[in-house]
């Protein structure tokens, strides 16, 4: 998994999926640097490696789950890969309800007692994939565990943590540490 998990810290780089400047994120918050998952998440070699650390990073942890599920839009090519490598069902959770036909905020089924792994891009507060949560858990889910890509630990892991099993592939510090160790070997 080290391999897969150093490739992917650095497919961050390589795709520039990380910028810097000045950002509003979807929590509120601002901040000098934006995380872009679904730039990286468009290159299927790092969505593949990805979905390959998901699967088992859950194998390792010995998560039990029936679904795979990822709140739109971020997180559904995700969930999607992720549903492919596990062979475990596909549940898309709209931010809204639809506006027609039967108006379902789930796209895929959801019995109830179901064990969903659910999958985001990145966290910041957590507040998003929270929504998801609850949504599941409304139509008689229970969630596995959340995993995200990328927790910029600035909450998320205290505020889901305290519900859920909370399990990033990358903080935002390795992203940083690995960027600094990059920055040394190309001064040398």
């Amino acid at each position: 998994m080290g391999n897969m998990k150093t490739r992917l810290i650095d497919m961050f780089f390589s795709e520039g999926a990380i910028l810097f400047g000045r950002f509003i994120l979807t929590s509120g918050k601002e901040s000098d640097y934006y995380i872009n998952v679904k730039k990286l998440i468009t290159n299927p070699e790092a969505l593949k490696i990805i979905a390959e650390l998901m699967a088992e990073k859950a194998r390792e942890l010995g998560l039990e789950f029936d679904r795979v599920a990822g709140p739109e839009l971020g997180a559904v090519p995700i969930a999607t890969a992720v549903s492919l490598e596990t062979g475990k069902p596909l549940v898309i959770v709209r931010k809204k309800p639809k506006g027609h036909g039967t108006g379902s905020q789930i796209e895929g089924e959801v019995k109830p007692g179901e064990r969903i792994l659910l999958v985001e891009d990145v966290t910041t507060t957590g507040g998003s994939v929270l929504r998801a949560a609850e949504v599941l858990e409304h139509e008689g889910a229970a969630i596995a565990a959340i995993m995200v890509v990328v927790d910029r630990e600035e909450g998320a892991a205290e505020r889901i943590g305290g519900k859920y099993r909370f399990v990033p592939l990358v903080r935002v510090s390795e992203l940083f540490a690995r960027r600094d160790s990059l920055s040394v070997k190309e001064r040398d």
